[in-house]
C-alpha cells in the first residue's frame, strides 16, 4: 500500500511548497555561523526567514515565477561572495537533476528533497557530487496534516571521489543565534 493511498492532494504549480521551519532545523548543525548563501528557488521566502532567524545571510533570492530569466536549472549566479546555495527545489526529477548539476558546478549546494531519491538508479550519476546527507524525517507540506515523505538535506559539490557522509536524526536542537 502506498503511503498516500488514503488522501489525495493536488500538486501545486511549479512544485511550490513552503518550507516549514522544522525542516530547516537539522541543517543548522551543518552550517558555519553566519553562512552567506544564495536561495535560487525562494518561493515566498519561508526558508530564508528560518535561516535568517538562525543568523545566516541570504545575499540573493530568486524564483522562476518572479524572475523567469534566473532559472536555477541553467542560470549562472555571482558566487564570488557566498559560501553555498541553500534551497528547497522542485522535486520533479528532470528539473531537480538539472538544478543539482548547474548549482553544484558553481558552489556547494544544499538541497531539501525526498530521502527516497538516494535509493534510486536515477541518483547514481549524481553520487560523485554528493558529499553529505542529513536526515530530516517526515515533513508536512500541507499545513496541519501528517507528512508523507521522509526528507533529507543533500550537500552537492563538484564531482570527486569518495563516499558521502550520512547523518541520521538527532534528538538535540542546535543553538539558534538571533
Amino acid at each position: 500500500m502506498t503511503k498516500r493511498a488514503y488522501k489525495k492532494f493536488e500538486r501545486n504549480d511549479r512544485d511550490f511548497y513552503a518550507t516549514p521551519p522544522e525542516a530547516t532545523t537539522p541543517l543548522l548543525w551543518h552550517l558555519n555561523q553566519k553562512t552567506v548563501y544564495i536561495e535560487p528557488c525562494c518561493g515566498e521566502y519561508d526558508l530564508i526567514l528560518s535561516l535568517q532567524d538562525a543568523g545566516h545571510i541570504c545575499i540573493s533570492a530568486t524564483d522562476i515565477k518572479k524572475q523567469p530569466d534566473k532559472d536555477a536549472t541553467y542560470f549562472r549566479y555571482d558566487v564570488s561572495k557566498v559560501d553555498c546555495f541553500i534551497t528547497n527545489p522542485p522535486w520533479g526529477r528532470k528539473t531537480l537533476h538539472a538544478i543539482i548539476e548547474n548549482l553544484s558546478n558553481q558552489a556547494p549546494t544544499w538541497l531539501l528533497f525526498d530521502a527516497d531519491w538516494m535509493h534510486t538508479k536515477q541518483a547514481a550519476p549524481f553520487m560523485p557530487r554528493l558529499k553529505k546527507i542529513v536526515s530530516v524525517g517526515r515533513v508536512s507540506w500541507f499545513g496541519d496534516t501528517v507528512g508523507f515523505d521522509n526528507c533529507a538535506w543533500y550537500l552537492f559539490d563538484k564531482p570527486s571521489s569518495g563516499l558521502p557522509v550520512f547523518v541520521g536524526r538527532t534528538p538535540f536542537e542546535p543553538t539558534i543565534v538571533s
